[in-house]
């Protein structure tokens, strides 16, 4: 597990399901998250929600009857995840902040 990196897609994904939300959600929160900058296509948001769903990292809620939305949440195997994504990221911050402070 501490050898995984999250692709940003996955990465937000996952920080939008602290949350449920739908898939349309998961989409609008991504953009948001990022300031406009990460804009999930359908294609590749379903495509990561099922690996995400395969891997137990996100779970698929109860939804109602006739409905087609389907609401997904993380797991805390999910979340176990994402924390070791954020402190990998933090270390490659801290690393390269530090040997360029050093170059200047």
């Amino acid at each position: 597990m501490a050898n995984i990196a999250l692709t940003e897609a996955v990465y937000y994904i996952l920080l939008s399901l602290l949350s449920p939300r739908h898939g349309y959600g998961i989409m609008q929160n991504t953009e948001i998250l990022s300031a406009g900058r990460v804009k999930l296509a359908a294609g590749t948001l379903y495509g990561a929600i099922n690996s995400l769903l395969e891997k137990g990292w996100i779970m698929a809620l109860p939804g109602e009857k006739d409905s087609r939305k389907k609401e997904y949440v993380i797991t805390e195997e999910g979340k176990t995840i994402l924390h070791a994504e954020i402190v990998r990221l933090k270390e490659l911050l801290e690393n390269g902040t530090r040997i360029l402070e050093e170059q200047l």
